[in-house]
């Protein structure tokens, strides 16, 4: 069986490979940390004899008055507290006004909080028969939509 001559595969020649040198890679070097001593005088340090040395009690010095501000004039139905540890003052509201805006805040939530559950109980409520509806009318409409075109055809 003869299968006659061999096919002729093309084939590229490649060029040589390049020679590169081999890269010189420098030993690493590395700075090491270094510190300045701290001089720390010793806790019973004194003044040598014949010099004057001052204490700390000599070196107290008054502190400055924080610059006053001008404040309005208070009403007479709010009372003012004492802030503890400080130089201020808080202006407090009278009795009246404190129930009004704690009632205010407990009405409004109540009445969001009771918003909220009707409209996710009418959803509930609401959604099933929503979706009888349009299954409902999906299929009036299919059916005309089928009708219709059954009708044309015949024409």
């Amino acid at each position: 069986m003869d299968l006659g001559e061999p096919p002729v595969l093309p084939y590229i020649r490649l060029p040589e490979a390049l020679s590169l040198p081999r890269p010189v890679l420098d030993i690493p070097r590395a700075d090491l940390p270094y510190y300045r001593p701290l001089v720390v005088p010793p806790s019973d340090l004194r003044a040598p004899p014949g010099v004057e040395g001052t204490t700390e009690s000599d070196k107290e010095k008054p502190k400055p008055k924080p610059a006053s501000v001008n404040l309005p004039d208070i009403p007479q139905d709010i009372r003012e507290i004492n802030i503890p540890f400080t130089d201020g003052t808080m202006p407090l509201p009278s009795n009246e006004i404190l129930v009004t805006a704690g009632t205010t805040a407990t009405v409004s939530v109540a009445a969001t909080l009771t918003a909220t559950a009707v409209f996710k109980w009418t959803v509930t409520a609401i959604k099933p028969i929503l979706k009888q509806t349009w299954t409902k009318i999906t299929k009036k409409v299919s059916l005309l939509s089928s009708s219709s075109s059954a009708g044309q055809q015949d024409s």
